[in-house]
């Protein structure tokens, strides 16, 4: 039997090391253990490695894997090209998960199948280092689908799109609101610029002026140099403003002078700096009742909405939802270098019976995580974990996923999809919240 270089080994049970060395002997002409990743930098140049074996978790008492994280992240900076494998608790897939998505090659659960383990590590030492599940693929366009909703909604693009005219976009979480942003930007005259977005509900309300407007040199403690804000940047282009419902009322008369008059102040200077910009905004609150309650500007609301396009929840478009999860299940195969996977029969049944209170974001999450971790050319209903929408009352029966999970929609429920209130029930920072909406796909 050929034999396939030289493996490293990272795992601070002895047992399980020793237990490796005797197993991976045969397909390996050098296996190198370390109890602990603190020689790591040292042992990546002392040989010509084919593939790492890396553990996700080192301090006793300590299972977050940020240590196998910081490891992978230090590997990779190392030898960019070097497959690394991670070996992990069966309770901590998500972990590795997120281990793939940050350029591991693959991961193993313990207590591990010996044929499974030596397969995958040979598939990762035989697999073309530079494959595309390491590099980001480009941005898939708009899928418009076969609901009679959105087939309207794309001849109304079709024709606004040309223009210059001010689009707010409405929806739920997860429906694709930037997407179709994107797609106005790419059928637009203005389509040879990049687009600009701002999530406006991650702008902190002091860094608002600075953000948009940019700065001068001295204008506070840490401006060392002027800096043109997202406005400018946007000049001759689109600027896209995410959660624009979000904004403190009383940033919102500040945007909308600068609306108005087509120019911008750097904070810190009295020079008006003219800008052409198409702008368009979305929203998953109703900026009517807003308006109602004083919460939002009247003149702000007319000068953003001169177009209004509210994209459906997919839940009153399912003819939508199987081919959108086979399209989803075909990027993700090639971004993570999978054979094409196939939904079977009891997989489609089970996404249509979801009623995706996260939308597309949901499902397209649903499908990258069925896709990383499972095997062969059937993606089997099995594969699918998805979090029911009413809340427990059998709390033993859930995780702490679950049930984070479940807090966090029914606190985005209670407040209207107010992030800040939201945030602030939850008693976190709204970037966390941000952070775990994306992580669970809300």
């Amino acid at each position: 039997m050929k034999k396939n270089g030289n493996i490293l080994i990272i795992d601070d049970n002895r047992g399980v090391l020793t237990a490796l060395q005797m197993l991976l002997k045969p397909y390996f002409d050098g296996i190198t253990t370390l109890a602990s990743p603190a020689t790591l930098q040292g042992m990546l140049r002392n040989k010509d490695w084919q593939v790492v074996l890396l553990d996700m978790n080192f301090t006793a008492g300590i299972n977050n894997g940020n240590e196998g994280l910081y490891a992978l992240h230090e590997i990779k900076k190392a030898c960019p090209t070097l497959p690394v494998v991670l070996f992990t608790a069966y309770a901590d897939i998500d972990l590795a998960v997120r281990g793939i998505k940050e350029g591991a090659t693959d991961f193993v659960v313990k207590p591990w199948d010996n044929h499974k383990l030596v397969e995958t590590l040979l598939n990762a030492v035989h697999s073309n280092r530079t494959d595309t599940h390491t590099r980001p693929l480009s941005a898939p366009s708009m899928y418009w689908g076969n609901s009679l909703a959105m087939q309207r909604l794309q001849k109304v693009v079709e024709k606004v799109a040309a223009t210059d005219a001010n689009i707010l976009i409405t929806g739920e979480n997860g429906t694709g609101k930037e997407m179709l942003a994107r797609e106005i930007h790419a059928c637009s005259p203005r389509h040879a610029r990049e687009m600009v977005s701002v999530d406006m509900g991650a702008v902190a309300e002091t860094l608002f002026e600075s953000e948009l407007f940019g700065h001068v040199k001295g204008a506070f403690t840490d401006a060392r140099s002027d800096r043109p804000g997202k406005f400018e940047a946007a000049d001759h282009s689109t600027l896209f403003l995410d959660e624009i419902g979000n904004l403190p009322y009383h940033l919102q008369a500040k945007l909308l002078t600068a609306i108005q008059r087509r120019s911008i102040v750097r904070v810190g200077s009295n020079t008006p700096i003219p800008v052409d910009i198409r702008l368009i905004c979305a929203t998953n609150r109703n900026l009517e009742e807003l308006v109602a309650k004083g919460e939002f500007r009247e003149d702000l609301l007319y000068r953003i909405n001169t177009i209004h396009l509210e994209i459906p929840a997919l839940r009153d478009r399912p003819e939508d939802i199987v081919p959108l999860a086979e399209d989803f299940a075909a990027r993700f195969c090639k971004q993570y270098g999978k054979p094409a996977m196939t939904l079977t029969d009891a997989a489609k049944d089970k996404l249509l019976q979801h009623p995706w209170y996260g939308n597309i974001r949901e499902l397209e999450h649903a499908i990258e995580k069925a896709v990383i971790i499972n095997d062969g050319t059937d993606l089997p209903g099995e594969a699918f974990r998805l979090q029911p929408r009413a809340i427990h009352t059998d709390t033993e029966a859930l995780t702490l996923e679950d049930m984070e999970v479940q807090m966090i929609r029914k606190a985005l429920q209670q407040q209207g999809g107010n992030l800040s209130a939201v945030a602030s029930r939850l008693g976190i920072t709204r970037q966390t919240l941000y952070n775990k909406m994306k992580k669970y796909g809300l």
